[in-house]
């Protein structure tokens, strides 16, 4: 299968644009305590149905290496109390947060929480070394998203105000089915 990779950046914050409110009440919350547990179960819940395989083979240990590293956060937006997606941010560089991954659960979509949530983690980008003395100013924020992610990802990053800077296309081969949220459970489309 050919599959194209965009890379998109912002390299100053009054690039970003919030977008509307989102259809529901939802609140956006960081994830203090590194928490294995909570970003396996957010990125298998969200990429399962869009092949996010990566990291599926982490152990625990290094979910917890990788979580515990200055410059990494997790928010997670709810609705009523049950999480709708994600946001996660790699500060690790200097000057630079990578949004390393980013999405909704699959009944939460169609209703303007990615567009906010999306929105809401760029601002926290760009203010990340504000939460983490030591890291210097953030001067550019970016991420890359693939033609496998859902359909409106690549127009919902570029209504933010992200721009493509680089695109790849290459060859891959996928099993038929994309891994669901776990073994087994593949929803009926």
């Amino acid at each position: 299968m050919e599959i194209t990779t965009w890379y998109l950046e912002q390299t100053a914050p009054d690039r970003l644009n919030r977008g509307s409110d989102p259809a529901v009440p939802v609140e956006i919350v960081r994830a203090e305590l590194p928490s294995p547990e909570l970003n396996r179960f957010l990125y298998a819940a969200v990429g399962g149905d869009w092949s996010w395989t990566d990291r599926l083979a982490w152990t625990w240990p290094q979910w917890q290496e990788y979580l515990d590293r200055p410059g990494v956060e997790t928010w997670v937006a709810y609705v009523r109390g049950t999480p709708a997606g994600y946001i996660e941010l790699d500060g690790t560089r200097p000057g630079e947060v990578e949004v390393a991954y980013f999405g909704l659960l699959p009944r939460f979509t169609g209703q303007r929480i990615g567009g906010h949530l999306l929105g809401a983690g760029l601002e926290r980008a760009w203010s990340l070394a504000d939460r983490w003395p030591g890291l210097p100013a953030v001067t550019r924020v970016w991420m890359h998203t693939c033609s496998l992610d859902g359909p409106a990802a690549l127009a919902n990053y570029q209504a933010r105000g992200m721009t493509i800077y680089r695109t790849e296309t290459e060859t891959v081969e996928l099993p038929a089915e994309t891994p669901g949220p776990w073994p087994g459970a593949l929803r009926p489309r």
